[in-house]
């Protein structure tokens, strides 16, 4: 199994232009959102619990996080129940509401991602490696991480990887 470094360092590959960094802040939560909340019916409850698909996926996404690293699975576990709380709200409203938002989160948010990546010059990471869609909501996490202080040696090793995100001077010369 491919370490937590090697799982961001082969995301941050596909990922070096600042804007489309910062595209991936807004369209991924928006896709992680909006697939809880289409996945958030059918529901069943047990004992207070409503299980769903949306549950279950999130849980074995966590879990994998988990196994990753310790502190970033519980990072991400903190966030996706928060995700799945919102997922739940608007899944338990009409009809319209559940699909109008979880369609139209999804298309939105795919969007911002296609408009980074066109800055980038470069596919998404998951074309070719299809973990990048589990990686992405992690490296949105981590960068947010990195940008506060924390976990420097991690981002040190990626960027001994695959460079350091580009400056934006720099790109205007290339451009």
């Amino acid at each position: 199994m491919k370490t937590l470094t090697d799982q961001l360092a082969n995301y941050a590959a596909y990922h070096r232009d600042p804007r489309n960094i910062a595209t991936h802040f807004i369209g991924i939560p928006m896709i992680v959102l909006a697939v809880a909340t289409l996945l958030a019916r059918p529901s069943l409850m047990v004992g207070g619990l409503s299980l769903t698909p949306a549950l279950l996926v999130s849980v074995l996404t966590v879990l994998y996080y988990l196994r990753l690293d310790l502190r970033f699975g519980l990072l991400m576990g903190a966030l996706m129940a928060l995700n799945l709380y919102v997922a739940q709200w608007l899944a338990a409203g009409s009809t319209t509401l559940w699909l109008t938002s979880g369609i139209g989160l999804f298309v939105v948010g795919w969007a911002f991602q296609f408009v980074g990546h066109y800055y980038e010059g470069r596919k998404p990471a998951f074309v070719d490696d299809i973990m990048g869609l589990i990686i992405g909501p992690l490296f949105v996490v981590a960068e947010v991480v990195f940008a506060v202080g924390l976990r420097a040696p991690v981002l040190q090793e990626i960027e001994s990887r695959v460079g350091p995100v580009r400056k934006r001077d720099m790109q205007a010369g290339a451009t």
